[in-house]
């Protein structure tokens, strides 16, 4: 394990380094006064890394929300979401000259570039400034209607309240959590999904700012599927800790709701990154369904979208899913479109429903913009 995180280190080490090397370079190229204070430039970007690399070291040591070092963790994250942005810009704008040059020639070169860092520095300003102000205002309610073929009419405007990607650790406390219960109590929902990712820390790091979760109500219950992170953070423990404070853990099982002489299945499944942390919790679709109603409603609480083809296969109606953080904040918004074929929002596949979550908290750096943090109020509705 230390033999990995030491391989790891020096990978982010590196990617960071040839990363802020070229950003600097760039900067002192198309900025007079970055060419006559070369040095400070370069002393920025090494502050800059040695802050990425000592961040998640400190935190572990000093967690306390109410420590003085506090402040370095935002410190940390914040400077992680400006340098994304300017690396990105400043790489877009490089291609678009270079395509110019080839178009126009080497003439527009000088124009272009002049132009060029003046258009980086307004767009990574903005899209940091836009950013913090929607992580400010807080996750909104989206409220969404999903049509299901044959719902029992029991179980027709059922609601669910989705629940995911919090990340409550560094720069996330007590107060958030308080106001995202309020928010998902205020909606009166018949049940409550947590969909991974709620954490990052230890139990004993966030017992007490976590302790908000417990005052979650809903007519049948709480449920909660583990996500990576919490894999990273003693799994067992957390499972542990999610059941004092009242949530139905569901690791590869089910459970059956009866309304009416209806019935209505809830399965969850772990992680897919559990194969390789705790082997016995691998993620199992086949078993989290097995010996559930066959004539029921089938809904599936899985972190990842990606295994939503396992879930049709298993006989699944609907699966609910986070993970994606839909980007977070663009312009890696555009990556996850790429990289994840369902990246947000509801989506059909055959006859089978996927809802991914864009997170109702945010992961690093303090940053959403483009993509709005959200608590999800899903409404089933008999097709």
């Amino acid at each position: 394990m230390k033999a990995r995180f030491i391989i790891f280190i020096s990978i982010v080490t590196v990617i960071l380094g040839l990363a802020s090397f070229y950003v600097g370079a760039r900067f002192i190229a198309h900025s007079p006064w970055a060419r006559g204070h070369s040095g400070a430039v370069w002393m920025a970007l090494a502050v800059f890394i040695l802050l990425q690399i000592l961040g998640p070291y400190l935190y572990r040591v000093f967690p306390d929300h109410i420590h003085r070092l506090f402040v370095v963790h935002w410190a940390v994250y914040m400077t992680l979401g400006v340098f994304a942005c300017v690396f990105f810009y400043t790489l877009v704008a490089d291609l678009l000259i270079a395509l110019l040059i080839f178009i126009l020639g080497p003439r527009i070169a000088l124009v272009a570039e002049s132009w060029s860092f003046v258009a980086v520095g307004a767009m990574a300003t903005a899209s940091v400034v836009i950013g913090a102000v929607q992580v400010a205002k807080g996750p909104r309610v989206y409220e969404v209607e999903i049509p299901i073929e044959n719902l029992p009419n029991e179980f027709d405007g059922f609601e669910i309240v989705q629940i995911s990607d919090l990340h409550v650790g560094p720069t996330l406390g007590r107060a958030f959590i308080e106001h995202v219960v309020k928010v998902a109590n205020d909606l009166a929902p018949d049940l409550i999904a947590l969909t991974g990712d709620l954490i990052d820390g230890a139990v004993h790091q966030l017992r007490r700012v976590i302790e908000p979760l417990a005052q979650l109500r809903a007519k049948y219950g709480t449920f909660y599927v583990t996500g990576n992170h919490e894999y990273y953070w003693g799994v067992e423990e957390w499972i542990a800790e999610f059941r004092r404070l009242g949530a139905r853990v569901l690791v590869n099982e089910h459970a059956v709701i009866r309304k009416d002489g209806a019935e209505l299945v809830i399965a969850g499944v772990t992680d897919d990154s559990a194969a390789q942390i705790v082997p016995d919790q691998a993620s199992d679709v086949a078993k989290a369904i097995a010996g559930a109603p066959d004539h029921a409603i089938k809904i599936l609480l899985s972190h990842r979208p990606s295994g939503y083809k396992k879930a049709v296969r298993a006989g699944f109606h609907l699966q609910l899913s986070g993970h994606t953080h839909g980007g977070q904040f663009f312009p890696w918004s555009l990556i996850v479109a790429l990289a994840f074929r369902y990246g947000k929002g509801l989506h059909r596949y055959e006859k089978f429903w996927i809802y991914v979550s864009r997170g109702t908290g945010y992961w690093g750096p303090p940053l959403r913009f483009g993509v709005p943090p959200e608590i999800t109020l899903l409404r089933l509705k008999r097709a």
